[in-house]
């Protein structure tokens, strides 16, 4: 949503994609979702496991009927985001420029789960090796996954930031004794939300933690709720839109992201909740994950633990008293304009506007010769 409407004002955009029309003057082609019978889902496991990955990619997500569908728009650019429409992308591109945004290092995505490896680890190194050299530009969201990038595949990405648009927001007041705590995003087992409760009992009395959780999986949430149940200090909040996770959580002193590296893609986190903690002028509390950690250092606006240890973060946090916390708040602040949309928004822009260029001068070539 972000990129089209930082593109909306400038350009005639096509915008391709599931559910409902998005709220930007786009011309809207909605896309079916898929059906995943059982008989689809053994034949293609059948194809991953042999190896047949072109013959699953075309087969998948209704890929060739979006291609028919497609196929008379005649795009001047595409902007592909995430992996599966890139090769979909380039086809349609038909020679003109494909910004393919990587998100997240797709190869090694969900690499600790054991299925994910077996069946798609393998097809994400052949689609990567395969297409990403054709995209004419290509983005991620941290310099530890571009890096990586190029080491494996040669490839050069720019880093644009999983920001919001700058919020305008002002630190809310620091109460004496009273240190609150929030935690928004999806209530999924790989993030490990229990040891945020766990680090409860390590804490005084002055800190409490509300949980505003998206529920991906029933099972799991009630097993949170269980595992907080005796803890008065621990409450559960209902979710609220993206747009306005900001405004919400800035009533609050901290930020707190606790989550082990149980993956190359955890590990070089840089979430969008964390540039919403900084949006909504908070403290950030992180375990050592380098991303995180690089910014908070440099911007002076949070604390980092020594390890991803429940203990080791209460100890950290356990030092803070109300002038740290309103220091950090305000550092938050300060950060804010600079790590926001606006900012990396600039990078897209300029992208656009370079291969727009590039692919008028080369048509203008090709008149003069002809």
């Amino acid at each position: 949503m972000r990129q089209i409407w930082l593109l909306e004002s400038s350009y005639d955009l096509t915008v391709v994609g599931f559910g409902e029309k998005p709220d930007a003057r786009v011309n809207f082609i909605e896309v079916a979702r898929p059906s995943k019978s059982i008989a689809q889902r053994i034949g293609w496991a059948i194809k991953l496991l042999a190896g047949a990955f072109e013959s699953y990619y075309w087969g998948r997500y209704g890929v060739a009927s979006v291609f028919h569908l497609l196929r008379d728009i005649n795009p001047d650019i595409i902007l592909a985001n995430d992996l599966s429409a890139l090769p979909l992308a380039l086809k349609l591109a038909d020679g003109k420029p494909v910004i393919f945004d990587a998100h997240e290092y797709s190869p090694r995505e969900i690499e600790d789960q054991f299925l994910w490896r077996l069946l798609l680890k393998r097809y994400t190194h052949t689609l990567c090796q395969k297409y990403l050299p054709q995209a004419a530009s290509m983005l991620t969201v941290c310099q530890g996954i571009a890096d990586e990038y190029a080491r494996c595949y040669g490839v050069k990405s720019l880093v644009v930031h999983n920001a919001p648009f700058n919020q305008r927001l002002s630190p809310s007041p620091v109460q004496e004794g009273a240190i609150r705590m929030i935690h928004h995003g999806m209530a999924s087992k790989t993030r490990h939300l229990e040891l945020s409760i766990e680090m409860m009992a390590y804490l005084d009395e002055r800190f409490t933690l509300d949980l505003m959780l998206v529920e991906t999986d029933p099972g799991y949430m009630a097993f949170l709720r269980k595992k907080a149940q005796h803890d008065a200090r621990i409450r559960f909040l209902k979710p609220v839109p993206m747009a306005q996770i900001s405004q919400r959580i800035n009533e609050y002193d901290v930020g707190l992201f606790l989550q082990p590296p149980v993956n190359f893609s955890v590990r070089h986190a840089l979430p969008n909740k964390f540039f919403e903690f900084i949006q909504a002028c908070l403290m950030v509390a992180i375990g050592p994950s380098p991303e995180m950690a690089k910014l908070v250092r440099e911007y002076e606006c949070g604390i980092v633990s020594d390890s991803f240890e429940p203990q080791a973060l209460a100890r950290a946090l356990s030092e803070l008293d109300v002038g740290r916390v309103r220091a950090f708040k305000v550092a938050s602040h300060r950060a804010a304009q600079s790590l926001c949309f606006e900012q990396d928004g600039r990078i897209i822009e300029a992208e656009v506007e370079r291969l727009a260029f590039c692919d008028r001068l080369q048509k203008d070539a090709v008149c003069k010769e002809s």
